[in-house]
């Protein structure tokens, strides 16, 4: 079995909750895409990451059925596995910093998969939302606290994966965040935390917490 680390991006303030994420940390044991992509629909987390060049932040993402040129909970992620200035990914190179118990990344709003960021008019109603059949991929909102940027959030994949719902979804905070043109602090899930913060131009920051399971 190819050698993995997993960890939880985007924890709560009490290190719980977070979305996992699969990174294997010597991309060359499986340089095949199909392999890749066949590993990471194996461990079945919402994305796996393949690093490619460990120096330079080389990397490459999986969800269980598709490449994708970014995505947020895996850069953050990453970027503090290995510590390193900069992400290499297919859609463009990613600035990373760590602040404290916090991981950023820096990214661009274009990057990010298609969304449909949909609002509600309060989270109570964000709370009690189903999980919705399979097609388009929402993420649902709600302002807890519009003068302090607190949102409540939810998201749903819309994938035939297994995957109802996303726990933390850093490129859907990263629309939401270009949609508003403002800071956020986003609870999304059972209790994550995601922190964004637009950047001069066009680029956005997002930050979390992140701990290694295993």
């Amino acid at each position: 079995m190819t050698d993995y680390d997993v960890l939880r991006v985007f924890c709560g303030p009490d290190g719980g909750y977070g979305n996992e994420l699969g990174v294997v940390r010597d991309g060359s044991v499986l340089p095949e895409r199909s392999d890749r992509q066949a590993l990471a629909a194996k461990l079945g987390f919402s994305e796996t990451v393949f690093v490619d060049d460990p120096e330079r932040g080389v990397i490459d993402i999986y969800t269980p059925t598709l490449r994708l040129p970014f995505a947020g909970h895996p850069c953050v992620g990453t970027a503090w596995l290995l510590d390193v200035p900069e992400l290499v990914t297919p859609a463009g190179v990613v600035g990373t910093r760590l602040d404290g118990e916090f991981t950023w990344i820096e990214a661009r709003a274009e990057w990010a998969p298609p969304r449909t960021l949909r609002r509600y008019e309060s989270a109570a109603e964000v709370d009690a939302l189903d999980v919705p059949p399979p097609g388009e991929w929402v993420y649902a909102w709600a302002w807890e606290d519009e003068a302090a940027g607190r949102v409540r959030a939810r998201a749903f994949p819309g994938r035939d994966d297994g995957i109802e719902e996303d726990e933390a979804t850093g490129a859907a905070a990263l629309l939401l965040t270009d949609r508003l043109g403002r800071a956020l602090n986003i609870t999304q899930g059972k209790g994550s935390q995601l922190l964004t913060a637009p950047q001069p131009h066009g680029w956005i920051e997002v930050g979390g917490r992140v701990h290694l399971e295993r």
